[in-house]
């Protein structure tokens, strides 16, 4: 059972496809433990949810202000600023906002066969405290980095790479006096410059050999390296992100799915409901009604 405002301003999430989900259960790293599901509620009004069955993966919330409780094996529990509560699998739960002070949470669904590493905090809240040792921002940054290499697309690098980060949050918690702050971001490369380009013309319909001129390079040149770079094509990972992008306007908008499909450059919603379907497993229409009740 859920129940959520129409929208919450500057939310943001990401729910990855079954096809990804399914490469991930067998990637000899991101098996060990990987997300699911990754977002961002401010001052979530209303925000409430109920599973009877609990959720397929381990849900992770972090209060970054506000309040909001968390009913777990009977008992309600108040989270506030500063602290964190994970929730197990496929147990009972129900959360939801304080009326009068609504939470802002960052929350992550995430399993793998190193989740019981981080079996002490699963379950437990846990407060880690509001000095300037508690490094909140560091953490916030490295929710960051996973979310931005995830809406950068699913390639086997950024999919390792949020493992990674994911591991390393959730230690941040568990080793709280031992945690330090995260590497800095390095510069762009050529790769991700093109990324960055593709996402940027998303409604433009653009052609490989625009994004090969972006970067300086020729188009055989650059298709292959960044084939090699990310096991994708450049027009096929192109795609990938229109489809992300659709996702997010089927979420959090109410654009009618034909709309969305010129929008992103299909020449017809047959055409787009096809591709999305490929990449998610679900229509355009099923993905609505799934993820925006």
């Amino acid at each position: 059972m859920e129940k959520i405002a129409d929208g919450f301003k500057d939310e943001k999430a990401i729910i990855l496809p079954y096809n990804v989900r399914d490469y991930l259960e067998t990637n000899p790293i991101t098996r060990r433990l990987h997300v699911t599901h990754i977002g961002y509620y401010p001052k979530a009004k209303y925000h409430f949810r109920e599973r009877k069955n609990g959720a397929n993966q381990n849900i992770f919330f972090y209060c970054e202000s506000g309040k909001g409780w968390i009913l777990h094996e009977g008992n309600k529990k108040t989270i506030e600023r500063n602290q964190v509560f994970i929730l197990p699998k496929n147990e009972l739960h129900a959360y939801g906002a304080d009326n009068q002070d609504p939470w802002s949470i960052y929350w992550i669904h995430f399993k793998g066969e190193d989740e019981k590493l981080f079996a002490p905090i699963i379950g437990e809240k846990t407060d880690i405290g509001d000095t300037y040792s508690s490094r909140h921002r560091d953490r916030i940054l490295l929710f960051e980095e996973m979310f931005q290499n995830l809406e950068m697309g699913y390639s086997p690098e950024n999919l390792e790479f949020v493992s990674f980060c994911l591991t390393y949050l959730l230690a941040s918690i568990k080793y709280a006096t031992q945690f330090r702050e995260i590497k800095n971001v390095k510069e762009m490369d050529v790769i991700q410059k093109s990324i960055l380009f593709m996402k940027n013309s998303l409604e433009s319909n653009i052609e490989l050999e625009d994004i090969a001129q972006h970067v300086g390079y020729s188009s055989s040149h650059f298709g292959s390296l960044f084939q090699k770079k990310t096991s994708y094509s450049p027009m096929g990972y192109y795609n990938q992100l229109k489809i992300q992008r659709a996702c997010s306007y089927l979420q959090f908008s109410d654009l009618k799915i034909k709309e969305i499909a010129f929008r992103l450059g299909y020449y017809d919603p047959f055409h787009f409901s096809k591709s999305f379907k490929k990449e998610t497993r679900l229509t355009p229409k099923e993905y609505r009604k799934k993820y925006n009740p």
